[in-house]
């Protein structure tokens, strides 16, 4: 289905380069697409990405290409690797060129900004006779590049979509497993974001190791709560895309929103640390739809509800914390 056929790279950040460069060291034909053609003509002469992956060479089978037309219509495979808030511009976007036998896959995490909803929702909405996955798991592009040790987990509805993604990405270095529960995977990877932020800020004001696990240990229930009422399987949570992502992004400072939540615990605005880190920062964006689908299913999140008030402005860091340690006394399972 996919094991002979061209995989294209859509989007040269930092994870969609390093997945590229996997792919073409793994011997799947690949091209990896750039937004401008000037960025692709400096990669192509440099056989590097300088902005994001500077020390990682490219293999000499990967091919590039700022031709969103021609890369997409050669390809069996189509894995998009864009920041959510562009998503649902790519997925237009490819539509007109996309073979009809040719899968959709995404590495993206997050919820669609514009809508507040899933983005295998969008996928489903236009490419309803595609198959479709979706890569996840505890990945920091960076570690990839460098080959080291990796796990990470392709979701799809039909298992064997979900093997045949899983079995171009797998290598001696990085695991690839699978699993058939595609928004509880999606659901993980967006809702570790907020999270992050939390852990961040408990560090960025040094209130020790025992207040991040405590953190990261409440944090993980609130995704259950949240994913059981939508619908996720409680083990997939608790597996590569819930927990072990969880626990990646809120102690790993290569996390974007760990990095946040750090300068807004050492009292940095947020308009600046996000300036400071230069890179789209999910969980600004992503907390509103965890909140927001918290409401209507009633469901209490009070540290994704700490996360949304202090990024809004509503409250400091230091009141966030102190509201948290002030809620009543009571049973760690209802």
């Amino acid at each position: 289905m996919t094991d002979t056929t061209p995989v294209a790279v859509i989007g040269a950040g930092s994870w969609g380069t390093a997945l590229a460069v996997l792919l073409a060291r793994n011997g799947v034909p690949t091209t990896l697409w750039g937004r401008t053609a000037a960025s692709v003509v400096e990669m192509a002469a440099a056989r590097s990405n300088a902005r994001y992956l500077p020390d990682l060479p490219f293999p000499d089978a990967l091919q590039l290409s700022a031709a969103l037309e021609t890369t997409v219509r050669d390809a069996g495979t189509v894995l998009i690797v864009v920041p959510s808030h562009a998503f649902a511009d790519t997925l237009d976007r490819i539509a007109p060129w996309i073979a009809p036998s040719a899968g959709i896959v995404w590495a993206t995490k997050g919820f669609d900004p514009d809508s507040g909803r899933f983005l295998h929702e969008l996928v489903a909405e236009r490419f309803p006779a595609h198959p479709a996955a979706v890569v996840t798991g505890p990945s920091f592009a960076r570690e990839v590049a460098r080959g080291l040790p990796t796990a990470v987990t392709v979701h799809a509805d039909d298992p064997a979509y979900a093997q045949a993604i899983a079995q171009l990405l797998h290598s001696p270095l990085l695991r690839a497993y699978t699993g058939a529960d595609v928004l509880g995977a999606e659901l993980g990877g967006a809702m570790k974001n907020v999270l992050a932020v939390a852990t961040g800020v408990a560090d960025g004001m040094q209130l020790g190791l025992n207040a991040r696990a405590g953190l990261i240990t409440r944090g993980m229930s609130e995704m259950l709560r949240l994913g059981a009422a939508l619908g996720a399987r409680a083990e997939t949570l608790m597996g590569l895309s819930g927990l072990g992502d969880l626990v990646l992004t809120c102690t790993g400072d290569l996390s974007r929103n760990r990095r946040l939540g750090l300068a807004l615990g050492r009292g940095v605005p947020i308009a600046e640390a996000v300036k400071e880190i230069g890179q789209v920062v999910e969980s600004i964006v992503t907390v509103d739809t965890v909140m927001r689908l918290a409401r209507e299913h009633a469901i209490e999140l009070p540290i994704s509800e700490g996360v949304q008030r202090v990024l809004h402005g509503e409250i400091t860091p230091e009141e966030g914390m102190r509201m948290l340690l002030a809620r009543e006394q009571k049973p760690e399972f209802p």
